[in-house]
């Protein structure tokens, strides 16, 4: 049964200074990001800029928008963010939508008349509710599939309107077409088109009001804040990660609002048998439940093809799969892992480890993942396509070893042997075994790799960088 739209919901975001970035990154790179801040405030003068998605928890999307709006509300941005409803038929076609466009056919259902007009009814409704809570000089960035609907609206009602895509195909198929063609009587009317690299455009976007923003991270936020080897070792025994003490530890993260706190939830973990001890090497993926992601595939490649010999264990993390509401089919993809773990051989089950972390507290959630990262021997992002994969830039500023697969924005981050490991087919499950393989083998050149993925995260893919590139998207469109 479809649920009206009553109400949107704001996320309250709190203002962040980026002059933090400056012992990271230096003076003189500061003192530019300062001039272009300067600059946009004068541009936008006071007009408010609105970000919509469809949830404020799981996923990068939410995360990176946390941040950045933060951000760029400390540089003297009216920056907001809101959030849509919908129901579980409008978020199963969104869905179907965004695997679209990344070159599957999802759940097979299909994108005719009854589901373009059940998109647009939901589509109307969130458009009513943001007019009315839309100053008249607002610019709106609206993210992805679940959104790009409400463009013909606000165009008409004056506003200026961005759509931000997050997801893409690198060479366009039968059902990124499919996708393209869904959205675009929505998307031909925008002011401007966000994509995270210019591959994924579609063919018919207008190449000048297009433009390539890649995404970032933010080094002070739960996910990617310093913790001692200490504090990891405590996180992840106390959430039953590895082996450790059962008492809730002293293990600190920054939230959001710039408060402290401390992780007490522990994570749900499909095992056999205790944790993985502290000193072997972990191999570990953090992704959501997401078959474009391939968790079953790193899983199957780990177990049957990984020397056992060499002692490690695979853990695939993920968010809880009722925490994140866009998503639905989180649940499907997470029960066919199960599944496919219980099918496998004894010992190499014994060394998988599948884990849900609670979204009650995304920043708890977030710190979990951190400390996650941060002790993992090799961190792996085998997805089937990508838009980016934050995972990926997360664990180049850990100074982490990288195995991932050659798509999307993650050839972008890493060159092959430079930064990390890519895959030219995800597919191989023998080939990803044996990049995790060398990795584990050769200690010192996993170190070498990492550290220049450091180097490259701290010079490309931090927050500074990012906002200087909406800021350019916003000079050219205010001209």
């Amino acid at each position: 049964m479809a649920v009206r739209v009553s109400r949107l919901q704001e996320v309250e975001v709190e203002a962040l200074d980026a002059a933090r970035f400056e012992p990271l990154v230096g003076r003189e790179r500061m003192a530019r990001f300062e001039v272009v801040a300067e600059e946009t405030r004068e541009r936008l003068a006071g007009r408010p800029v609105v970000s919509v998605n469809s949830t404020a928890v799981g996923g990068g999307v939410a995360e990176m928008l946390q941040t950045l709006l933060a951000y760029a509300r400390g540089a003297g941005v009216d920056a907001r963010w809101l959030v849509i409803q919908g129901d579980p038929g409008f978020f199963a076609v969104t869905k179907r939508i965004h695997n679209g466009l990344y070159g599957g056919p999802g759940d097979g259902g299909g994108l005719g008349p009854a589901e373009r007009a059940h998109y647009e009814k939901i589509q109307r409704e969130n458009a009513e509710a943001l007019l009315k809570v839309l100053a008249p000089d607002a610019i709106v960035l609206l993210h992805d599939p679940q959104t790009a609907g409400m463009v013909p609206a606000l165009r008409r009602a004056g506003r200026l309107v961005l759509w931000r895509c997050h997801v893409g195909l690198d060479e366009p198929n039968e059902w990124s077409h499919r996708g393209w063609e869904f959205l675009r009587p929505y998307l031909e009317e925008a002011d401007g088109y966000v994509f995270s690299r210019a591959a994924f455009a579609p063919s018919w976007a207008d190449v000048a009001k297009t433009f390539v923003v890649p995404p970032s991270i933010d080094p002070f936020s739960a996910k990617n804040e310093p913790m001692s080897d200490r504090n990891v070792r405590l996180a992840l025994g106390y959430t039953g990660l590895i082996e450790g003490a059962g008492d809730p530890p002293v293990v600190p993260f920054t939230r959001r609002d710039g408060s402290r706190g401390r992780i007490t939830r522990r994570s749900d973990i499909i095992q056999l048998g205790p944790a993985p001890p502290a000193g072997v090497p972990l191999v570990m993926q953090a992704s959501r439940w997401d078959g474009m992601k391939d968790m079953a595939g790193v899983m199957e490649g780990f177990a049957y093809h990984v020397d056992p010999a060499l002692g490690a264990h695979l853990v695939l993390a993920g968010p809880a799969v009722t925490g994140v509401a866009d998503d639905p089919e989180a649940a499907e993809v997470y029960d066919d892992c199960i599944e496919r773990w219980r099918r496998l051989p004894h010992e190499g089950r014994s060394r998988v480890h599948l884990a849900c972390t609670p979204m009650t507290d995304p920043d708890e959630a977030a710190a979990v993942v951190n400390a996650l990262q941060r002790h993992a021997a090799v961190v792996v992002q085998k997805s089937f396509a990508e838009g980016f994969g934050l995972t990926v830039a997360e664990a180049m500023w850990k100074s982490r070893p990288v195995v991932a697969s050659a798509v999307g924005g993650i050839a972008d981050q890493i060159d092959d042997g430079e930064h990390g490991l890519l895959l030219d087919d995800p597919h191989d499950l023998e080939a990803f075994a044996a990049a995790v393989e060398h990795l584990l083998r050769e200690p010192a050149e996993a170190v070498l790799l990492a550290q220049r993925a450091r180097e490259r995260a701290t010079r490309e893919l931090l927050g500074d960088t990012h906002l200087a590139a909406y800021a350019h998207v916003l000079e050219t469109l205010l001209e």
